[in-house]
């Protein structure tokens, strides 16, 4: 495209924006209320797939050492976990800070203090799978282990937890996409509506001899800034309101192990999907609604 032709569809494009009045601040509001929709599942569906991620995270195993191991055991048994599973981390805790920490976590100086005299507790590894689903499996490996007398993992809910986690993306994830399909329609269909109304223009262009590329570009742009302006309006709006709901959250949240992504991260990411959605159902609009009329 010559450089001239250029600034022409491009101040056309803008000309269009102006001239359709009510069409345009239709076409705007329909973009901006979709997106809005969009991006509040959207805040919903990441922070709990986030929160999600976490409570895999911190799912662990505790096996439990036969009493009597040395210390050269126990370290062939760590360097044995490591080489033979899928593990991010193999943590060797000795009883006596396996209780202290007991202690701490259950605030029960009163009761467990006095177990420091004959700790009861055994010396323990904890282990963290590289992920969490492997969990269960290299649970019952360890567990066969003849160092091992015992393997905690929270095996009553582990298998519930994952099932839970997995069916809230899927969900999630459904929802979303949804939403987006939804919204790219009713977007494109009001923007095709504004292009429509002047349909009678494009024929005109079309019968004095305007080649296809000289009728679409001008609608073209139209579509990508009518896009582009009804995305401003939602990233505003997330972008002040999750920094406030973020800000309010860290009181209620305070002492829970989990918390909200971090606006910066996921304003970035949320208003590069806007403005991309935005843009895409603009052109999708523009372009599927001045097809019809370049066969003059």
């Amino acid at each position: 495209m010559k450089f001239n032709a250029a600034k022409r569809h491009i101040r056309e494009g803008f000309k269009n924006i102006g001239r359709s009045g009510w069409m345009t601040f239709a076409s705007i509001s329909a973009v901006t209320v979709m997106l809005v929709i969009v991006g509040f599942f959207m805040i919903v569906f990441l922070n709990g797939n986030h929160i999600a991620s976490t409570i895999e995270d911190n799912v662990e195993i505790r096996a439990f050492i036969e009493r009597g191991t040395d210390e050269a055991e126990i370290n062939d048994l760590i360097e044995e976990v490591n080489e033979e599973y899928d593990v991010a981390q193999v943590e060797f805790i000795d009883k006596e800070e396996g209780l202290e920490n007991l202690i701490a976590s259950t605030d029960g100086e009163d009761y467990w203090g006095s177990l420091r005299e004959d700790n009861p507790l055994r010396d323990a590894l904890r282990i963290i799978a590289s992920t969490p689903q492997l969990t269960e499996e290299i649970a019952q490996s360890v567990d066969e282990h003849p160092y091992i007398g015992r393997v905690s993992y929270g095996e009553e809910i582990i298998s519930d937890l994952f099932t839970i986690t997995n069916t809230g993306r899927v969900a999630g994830a459904v929802v979303v996409a949804a939403l987006l399909f939804t919204a790219m329609f009713l977007i494109s269909n009001t923007i095709k509506l504004t292009i429509l109304a002047r349909k009678n223009e494009i024929q005109i262009m079309k019968l004095v001899g305007a080649k296809n590329s000289f009728v679409r570009w001008p609608f073209l742009i139209e579509g990508m800034l009518l896009g582009l302006l009804g995305s401003i309006v939602p990233i505003l709006l997330i972008s002040f309101g999750y920094t406030f709901l973020y800000n309010e959250s860290a009181s209620f949240l305070q002492g829970v192990p989990y918390d909200l992504i971090s606006p910066n991260l996921l304003i970035l990411q949320l208003s590069i999907l806007l403005v991309v959605v935005g843009l895409g159902v603009g052109i999708w609009g523009s372009v599927m609604s001045v097809r019809k009329f370049l066969k003059v």
